[in-house]
């Protein structure tokens, strides 16, 4: 089965896509971002799906891609462009070649215009297409830098885009108004550079008194993605934490294993945000625990020792969830969720005070 997501940067508000094949647990990103590396890396891994190839549909001006960085954690191969100028990749594609994940495919499509190396990837049944910068929804990527034309931006759109069928669905680089996904036959009939009656005259007329704004980052993002997101200089990748193995979760925390929680001691303070009669019931509770209810947290922050990791634990993981949240954003540094609460920690046969034997 196909496994497909959509997923966003807001600051750039740039669209990264993964796709995957659930029964052979192979993966590809499109455009990832190198901030969300860590959040791709999550979801990748809580779908049981292994990162083949990060996928560039040109090389971006308002954002660093996070290819390398994804090479660096999973070993993953960067593909671009061959016309890309980029260097460091492992695969230039070009027009007409397949980029396998699982049973599936991805054609590559050659659609300059906005930048030569621009490319689209087209799912092997049609049914949707990536289309980078070329053509965003009711709109299109600008023409004024980076090699940019707009007549070879018309051609392109019209020659490999909207020449797939009526129903394809396409996803495209950036939107700015919050929209998603529109399809080949909405472009067709409703895009106001493309759509319609118009012709190429209509459209280099339209690009040529945009009057856009440079790209804040271009100078930054353009130089780092010809290095395929590598930095300029050796630098050490972003920093994990070194007081226990943790993972970072799809959800946006960090959360710890009953038997990692076991092996870091006394080193770490434990926090039971559960009520009182749930922390000398039945499940009892995690010898030298520290009971904080959740709606005295808040309160009792001056209570934790700002020096010391500190895990969060709730009967099923779910409290502690949120308790490791807000505790975050209070400033307290270096906390984690236990996964699975006391269930879990039980479960797993390991040490409690008090409860039901």
């Amino acid at each position: 089965m196909l496994v497909f997501r959509q997923l966003f940067d807001p600051t750039s508000s740039t669209y990264t896509y993964l796709l995957g094949d659930s029964e052979r647990g192979e993966a590809v990103l499109i455009d990832p971002v190198f901030e969300h590396a860590r959040r791709d890396s999550a979801l990748l891994r809580e779908l049981g799906l292994q990162l083949l190839s990060t996928l560039e549909t040109h090389v971006h001006a308002d954002h660093v891609t996070g290819a390398w960085l994804h090479k660096q954690r999973t070993g993953s191969r960067i593909a671009v462009a061959a016309n890309s100028g980029a260097q460091g990749a492992d695969r230039m594609v070009a027009p007409g070649d397949l980029v396998a994940f699982g049973g599936r495919r991805l054609q590559v499509r050659a659609t300059p215009g906005h930048t030569d190396g621009c490319l689209t990837y087209v799912l092997d049944d049609e049914s949707m297409a990536f289309t980078g910068d070329a053509l965003l929804i009711r709109g299109c990527g600008r023409t004024d830098f980076q090699q940019g034309s707009a007549e070879r931006l018309y051609r392109s759109v019209h020659e490999q885009i909207l020449s797939l069928p009526a129903h394809c669905l396409l996803y495209p680089g950036h939107d700015y108004k919050g929209l998603t996904v529109t399809s080949v036959e909405e472009e067709r009939h409703f895009n106001p550079r493309f759509g319609g009656d118009s012709n190429v005259g209509d459209f280099v007329g339209y690009m040529n008194h945009l009057g856009l704004p440079h790209p804040k980052l271009m100078d930054i993002a353009v130089p780092a993605n010809l290095r395929c997101g590598q930095p300029e200089a050796a630098v050490p990748l972003p920093d994990e934490p070194q007081w226990a193995p943790l993972v970072w979760t799809f959800a946006g925390l960090w959360e710890i294993l009953p038997h990692s929680l076991e092996e870091a001691g006394r080193d770490v303070q434990i926090v039971d945000v559960r009520e009182t009669v749930e922390f000398d019931g039945p499940l009892g509770h995690i010898p030298g625990a520290m009971l904080i209810p959740m709606d005295q947290l808040p309160a009792r922050l001056a209570e934790l020792d700002r020096s010391r990791p500190v895990v969060t634990v709730c009967r099923s993981g779910t409290r502690s969830a949120q308790a490791a949240v807000l505790l975050g954003k209070a400033g307290v540094s270096n906390v984690a969720n236990l996964a699975g609460g006391m269930l879990r920690w039980r479960a797993a046969g390991h040490a409690v005070e008090g409860g039901v034997a």
